[in-house]
């Protein structure tokens, strides 16, 4: 290894700079991809990944964190974890298993997804059980000869660690988690082994679930796994990575037998750096300090990097230091370059993947030569942050006057849920068991060309309007026709539900092509909150008033709530999450009274990522949970009693957050359960509910269109531990990424599951 400074990347973003990635997968799917042309292509865009990064003088390459779905997947069906029901025999899993794990087929479902960590990626959730472990490929040894072979790059194998990998996959008891270790460990070790006989230098371990709450006796499991891996790997360098937080037990990480720890001194809460300074650091191992924010993309305070390095390099001479992003960049955007429609003092903020390396490479060179070397650059990155600072919009006297007053405004409705309960079943004159849906319907191609051309400039308004009209009246006149009971105007005008809301608030801008991953193919382009957040006008009110002059039925006025809009947006970083979501929930209040005032008097306030933003440390999960929960309530509690608020939740265990949605007092929450329903009927099974709440009967995210029967015995499950007239009857989410052909057979099976169970549990006399 070089005996001085230098950089290494933790992952990189596999969409492309144009998305070519999600764009061959959909392609492939579609069958207009040949599995060996689709395989060529995702080569070539692995390759180029590759090569910007080594343009950018990255010492340390990533390979193997390239995937043609996830990664926690590919790790699956590496060791031969395939559930029975894909009826696969054993040997390399075929793509057609592999990708009907990820998203069902017509013989079975599609495993778990749920959220990697507090971020917005969603990952598959391996299926443990009884599976007899076995190495079906080794996908780092690919990655680390395709690398070298075709880009002459000595790559650094990213795989995740077995003690991460099996404390997120399911299917068995946790008391037996030492049991499964050992059951893996020989052929996590074969892997590695085969690693180490092929020349690699470092291979990347990434532990971030060791940055969570680990336990006395999992701290001893950890201990005896990584003895092991060393004992039999003892020529291949291991560095153990972290990320997303700071790490609790300090001394027992640093004594693992690895030789190099990668660090988050980003999102630590201080806890690494004070940490470091406190315990210092072992002279057999090297630090990967991750500097550079990995998660959010602004501009770093290069200054302040260089004073952070030399604090740590006071501890950690410079031959055994690393530097790095905090985590891996496939959470932020891959670059700055199509921006150029932005203000450019916002954009000289920005940083995405590519001016995150820029930025490590500056540091390198002020470190290894000194700053005046790199001083033209650090000056250019100071004078862009200080304009950035002083813009007025980030310093609005008036929305700081509105949070200090916080306090006098009304976070709780004039009645308990109970009471209300009653007023809104006379109002409403609902069936038992009532259908609805999450909110959007499909967005076919002629939805998303007319918005288009609207933005062109080829359509004028009224072109626009009248089209969109056309769109919300064959919605309604579809779900009445299929009997559903609350309807939804479709939501055919908004792109993304924080993208459309960012655009009528004060306090956002936009990027062009600032794109990340949610899951699968599934690419978001997350709105920027740069200033202060304000109301400006009714966002969403024309719409919903239109839908409801078409129909007699109720149609619920569609919102996304505070803390949604915060975690799926890039946030400031200059003032607290808390005071962010502040902002923007006395927004969407004004909002809220505005839909109530037009006579819209269900409104549904969608809150899928308020666990997302969870602080994965318990001790921190209180304090979120309180502001976050006042911010939802600050949004949506001014109506009057007969107004019936809905929420929704997607992808995330609820068990150990049962009391904080109920703390939402929402009138109606769904929840997606079609993937975990088992788990979720669980936690209801201890907690008791009593507020309404919808179940998700069938999972969106899959194109399979599930029977009347699969639905049935979802609702039947659910009614065994919730009262009936409580109970609503859903999709797990909004339907914008599905096609009309299995829309419609899908809602017109929920119906009809809907009317067997009401004829089941309610019968009349």
């Amino acid at each position: 290894m070089k005996t001085e400074l230098i950089i290494s990347n933790l992952g990189y973003p596999r969409i492309g700079e144009n998305r070519e990635w999600k764009k061959a997968l959909e392609s492939f799917w579609a069958g207009k991809l040949e599995e060996e042309a689709f395989r060529a292509e995702m080569d070539r865009i692995q390759l180029e990944l590759l090569k910007v990064q080594q343009a950018k003088g990255v010492d340390l390459i990533p390979v193997g964190d390239f995937t043609l779905y996830d990664h926690m997947l590919d790790m699956a069906v590496m060791f031969g974890v395939v559930p029975e029901r894909y009826r696969h025999e054993g040997g390399p899993v075929p793509l057609s298993v592999y990708f009907a794990m990820a998203r069902g087929n017509a013989q079975a479902t599609a495993c778990e997804m749920t959220k990697w960590f507090n971020t917005n990626y969603h990952y598959i959730v391996p299926e443990i059980g009884g599976i007899v472990p076995r190495l079906t490929v080794n996908k780092p040894l690919e990655a680390y000869r395709f690398a070298k072979n075709r880009a002459g790059i000595e790559g650094k194998p990213v795989v995740v660690g077995l003690f991460t990998f099996l404390k997120l996959s399911k299917g068995f008891e946790a008391g037996r988690l030492a049991e499964k270790i050992e059951q893996f460990l020989p052929v996590y070790i074969q892997m590695l082994t085969e690693l180490e006989r092929e020349g690699v230098q470092w291979v990347q371990i990434d532990e971030p679930y060791l940055a969570t709450n680990v336990t006395a006796d999992e701290w001893k499991l950890v201990e005896h796994l990584y003895r092991r891996i060393r004992e039999q790997t003892a020529g291949l360098r291991i560095m153990l990575q972290t990320y997303f937080e700071g790490v609790d037990d300090f001394e027992k990480i640093t004594s693992l037998s690895v030789d190099g720890i990668g660090l988050d001194f980003v999102h630590d809460g201080g806890k690494n750096a004070k940490a470091l300074e406190q315990s210092g650091w072992p002279e057999d191992k090297v630090l990967g300090a991750g500097l550079i924010d990995g998660r959010n993309i602004w501009r770093a305070d290069l200054d302040a990097k260089l004073e952070a390095i030399r604090r740590i390099a006071a501890v950690v001479p410079l031959e055994r230091l690393i530097l790095q992003p905090s985590c891996s960049l496939l959470h932020v955007p891959v670059s700055t370059r199509a921006e150029s429609g932005l203000d450019p003092v916002v954009r000289g903020a920005l940083a995405f993947a590519e001016e995150k390396l820029d930025e490590l490479r500056i540091l390198r060179a002020a470190v290894r030569q000194g700053e005046q070397a790199v001083e033209a650059e650090l000056a250019a990155s100071r004078e862009a942050l200080n304009a950035f600072r002083l813009l007025p919009e980030r310093n609005r006297e008036d929305i700081a006057s509105g949070l200090r007053q916080l306090a006098d405004i009304p976070d709780s409705r004039n009645r308990p849920f109970s009471e209300r309960f009653e007023l809104q079943r006379n109002k409403w004159q609902l069936p038992p068991l009532p259908t609805t849906t999450i909110g959007s319907f499909p967005q076919t191609p002629e939805v998303r060309q007319a918005r288009l051309k609207w933005r062109r400039g080829e359509w004028n308004d009224a072109q626009y309007e009248a089209f969109m009209k056309e769109q919300i009246e064959a919605c309604i006149r579809l779900q009445e026709e299929i009997g559903i009971d609350v309807l939804v105007h479709g939501e055919f005008e908004r792109t993304d539900m924080v993208e459309y809301f960012g655009e009528k608030l004060d306090g956002f801008v936009f990027t062009r092509n600032g794109w990340v991953q949610s899951y699968g193919s599934r690419c978001v382009k997350p709105p920027v909150i740069y200033a202060d957040v304000a109301f400006v006008q009714p966002m969403t009110v024309k719409e919903s008033v239109y839908a409801q002059s078409l129909t007699d039925r109720p149609v619920k006025g569609m919102l996304t709530g505070p803390i949604t809009i915060l975690n799926w947006s890039f946030v400031r970083d200059d003032l607290s999450r808390e005071q962010v979501a502040n902002q923007i929930a006395l927004a969407l209040r004004q909002e809220v009274l505005a839909l109530e005032k037009a006579g819209i008097e269900m409104i549904q306030v969608d809150e899928p990522a308020l666990r997302e933003g969870l602080p994965l440390k318990r001790e921190d999960q209180d304090a979120y949970l309180q502001w976050a929960v006042k911010a939802f309530r600050l949004a949506a509690s001014g109506v009057k009693d007969t107004t019936q608020i809905h929420t929704h939740m997607c992808y995330c265990e609820f068990h150990d957050m049962i009391d904080a949605i109920r703390s939402l007092d929402a009138d109606v929450i769904s929840i997606e359960s079609s993937r975990s329903h088992g788990e979720l009927i669980s936690s209801f099974e201890q907690h008791d509910y009593d507020h309404g709440i919808g179940l998700g009967v069938y999972d969106i995210h899959s194109p399979r269109v599930p029977s009347v029967e699969e639905m049935s015995d979802m609702i039947d499950r659910a009614l065994r531990v919730l009262r009936p007239e409580l109970f609503w009857i859903n999709p797990d989410c909004g339907l914008k990424t599905r096609g009309l052909a299995e829309t419609v057979p899908a809602l017109r099976n929920m119906v009809q599951a809907a009317q067997a169970a009401r004829a089941q549990h309610f019968q009349r006399a």
